[in-house]
């Protein structure tokens, strides 16, 4: 929670980012993950000196309701304090490669348009932005999601 609610100040209402709570959202992504276990959903997990510093999840990209062969990139979080210390390069780096060892095409992301800093880091992994933006609204506040794309080596 402390990774959202630092990576998306000034994104999302403050409201919503102040009524996060890690115990909800732990019960909200088990249930979630376990029901999407068949679908191939990757989870990684960062630790230094037995500490979670980030965390990652990738699978089967999500075109509604289908599922199709390309990979999409759910998440990357990084703990706040620890950014710029090579942990979600790392994340991003072992999803990668994992996706491409699986022989998947391509991989895709959504990204708060809003997000700079999360959209330099992407940009400089070689993904581009294809053009496609989803709405997306929290607490009736427009925060429009950007869609990444990039294609993975054969």
């Amino acid at each position: 929670m402390r990774g959202w609610q630092s990576a998306y100040q000034g994104l999302m209402p403050q409201s919503f980012l102040d009524a996060l709570s890690v115990t909800k959202d732990a019960e909200r992504r088990r249930s979630l993950f376990s029901a999407r276990a068949r679908d191939d959903v990757v989870n990684l997990v960062a630790e230094q000196d037995g500490e979670i510093v980030g965390w990652a999840a990738y699978g089967p990209y999500r075109d509604g309701e289908v599922r199709t062969a390309d990979a999409e990139l759910y998440a990357i979080y990084v703990a706040p304090g620890r950014y710029g210390g090579g942990i979600g390069q790392a994340l991003l780096q072992e999803s990668l490669g994992r996706c491409e060892a699986a022989g998947r095409g391509s991989i895709l992301l959504r990204v708060l348009k809003g997000n700079a800093r999360a959209r330099r880091f992407y940009e400089r992994a070689g993904f581009l932005a294809d053009g496609t933006e989803e709405p997306f609204e929290v607490d009736g506040v427009a925060v429009p999601e950007v869609r990444y794309a990039k294609k993975l080596p054969h």
